[in-house]
């Protein structure tokens, strides 16, 4: 068993949290805790980095789920970056893969949401 860890980071286009370690029965309620704590704005991007994840059972894929819905109520939209060969197949399986967009790292996804129309937010310059 691996244990979790959290980082956050902000991005200009909203917050990115590292997820490490086992998402699991056991570690998804501070995963939970770190990813309700987080406000993205309406029209940001929350992202989710599975880089260094090891192991992700039902109860993070809840998890997951639940940050979606919190991004959604704040206006705000949600993607995986990193998600690593041994989640992935979970991941198709259970249809994450249809509700989340995924990037190879999270580099990618907040470049890929920046370079979109009509990315600017009020207040930023173009």
């Amino acid at each position: 068993m691996t244990e979790l860890s959290t980082t956050t980071r902000s991005t200009p286009t909203g917050p990115v949290l590292e997820i490490a370690g086992d998402l699991d029965f056991h570690t998804a309620p501070r995963a939970r805790e770190a990813l309700l704590g987080l406000t993205p704005g309406p029209g940001e991007l929350l992202v989710i980095d599975l880089s260094a994840l090891t192991f992700c059972d039902s109860s993070g894929i809840t998890v997951l789920v639940a940050a979606r819905n919190h991004a959604l109520s704040h206006q705000a939209q949600i993607a995986l970056a990193a998600v690593p060969s041994v989640v992935a197949r979970t991941f198709k399986i259970t249809g994450l893969t249809q509700i989340f967009p995924t990037h190879p790292t999270a580099q990618d996804a907040t470049a890929q949401w920046a370079a979109r129309p009509g990315s600017a937010r009020p207040g930023s310059r173009t």
